[in-house]
């Protein structure tokens, strides 16, 4: 699906912005105050579709990756595959042409949708990290621009619940709030669960993070990892199941699980 929108924007600034943390993949180009957006499938297949849908757009607006100021991206956290396609696509065509990077936080372009489509400026976004845990972190938006009041983390559902509690906001937005269900205590407050790092909301921060002159050498397009490690052995699955067989060990399965 492409769109072409109007936003304010620094005259002479060109941006490309893109992020496949998801299950959908987001690509957003502005050239002064135009723009021009895709959003499609992603998950595993995006690394067979993200280049393609770049080069789309740049076509469509008549400019190549010489002419961009900078590259924006999504850099997690998010789906393990998705991060690593989109910082290893920014990698190439930052350094094939000499471009700085933008760096920008999954989760804030989350907030940002929720804002775009609620009007949500207090926002707690949680994002289903499978294994049934959730990425989330706290933000605030005044002044024009966002603040975070707690950093992007992994949290059980009970941690999260807890932490909210300590720490609420008026809104929770983001796909945990589909995965979870009742699990996540949202009794009070709004809840935009179809929140995601869309395309325009990319562009909207990656327009402010140029602005304030957040670019950074291309060396620098490295994923956000909130997770050290996504899977066991084969040699830790087996030793696993055979714990699993002998109730009284439940320490060596603690263990194992961290």
């Amino acid at each position: 699906m492409r769109s072409t929108i109007d936003h304010a924007a620094t005259p002479a600034s060109a941006l490309l912005a893109l992020d496949c943390s998801t299950e959908r993949i987001s690509v957003a180009l502005c050239v002064g105050e135009r723009a021009w957006t895709h959003e499609g499938a992603g998950g595993a297949g995006a690394s067979g579709t993200l280049l393609a849908s770049i080069f789309a757009l740049l076509a469509e607006a008549r400019i190549s990756v010489h002419r961009l100021d900078a590259i924006a991206f999504g850099r997690g956290p998010g789906a393990f595959t998705g991060v690593r396609t989109a910082c290893s696509v920014v990698q190439g065509l930052g350094l094939g042409a000499n471009k700085p990077v933008l760096p920008l936080d999954t989760l804030l372009a989350v907030a940002e949708d929720a804002r775009k489509s609620c009007a949500c400026a207090d926002v707690w976004v949680a994002m289903d990290a499978r294994m049934d845990e959730i990425y989330a972190a706290h933000y605030v938006h005044a002044d024009a621009r966002w603040r975070q009041l707690s950093a992007p983390a992994l949290y059980t559902i009970d941690a999260f619940d807890a932490v909210r509690r300590q720490q609420p906001a008026l809104a929770v937005a983001g796909s945990a709030l589909t995965a979870f269900g009742d699990r996540l205590h949202t009794d009070t407050g709004l809840v935009v669960p179809d929140a995601w790092p869309s395309a325009q909301a990319l562009l909207a921060l990656a327009r402010a993070a140029w602005a304030q002159g957040e670019a950074v050498d291309v060396a620098h397009a490295l994923p956000l990892y909130l997770r050290d490690k996504v899977a066991l052995t084969t040699a830790e699955r087996d030793a696993l199941r055979a714990v699993k067989a002998t109730p009284a060990r439940t320490d060596v399965i603690a263990e194992h699980r961290r």
